[in-house]
């Protein structure tokens, strides 16, 4: 390479939407523990939108429903995925940039952004995806 070549550019992406993993597994609130722990389990992921009639309101994750099965003297078989999910989600639009995403997620510690477009859940993006990136953006070539 000459001194005037410019090496190529690595992919940057920018946006939510070019990274997130879409069209998530979700999970309705009143189904059972099981049904999460078995999604989970065979789709290989760890957090789940849980909707209510179509409309989101919140997310349950692995650790969600571990903390609840540890729980004394809890009938796990008479749990649905409402008592374990987190109300209280962080949701973005799928044109959020990626960087204001990431930074909001790890300053307030969360494992998952739901992304939503019209009302509709569309895509997550997770600390894995979020790690994807990263090992792209810091390889070499």
């Amino acid at each position: 390479m000459s001194a005037n070549d410019t090496p190529p550019r690595r992919y940057q992406p920018r946006t939510i939407a070019e990274v997130m993993t879409l069209a998530p597994y979700t999970v309705g609130r009143d189904q059972p523990l099981s049904v999460a722990r078995s999604m989970f389990h065979s789709h290989r992921i760890r957090h789940l939108p849980v909707l209510d009639g179509g409309q989101l309101i919140g997310v349950v994750s692995e650790r969600d429903i571990a903390l609840v099965e540890a729980l004394r003297d809890v009938d796990v078989a008479t749990l649905v995925v409402e008592d374990a999910m987190s109300p209280q989600l962080f949701f973005v639009a799928p044109d959020a940039l990626l960087s204001e995403v990431a930074a909001h997620m790890a300053e307030h510690a969360l494992g998952s952004a739901v992304v939503q477009e019209d009302g509709k859940v569309v895509g997550v993006f997770t600390t894995v995806d979020a790690l994807r990136v990263l090992s792209l953006a810091m390889a070499d070539g």
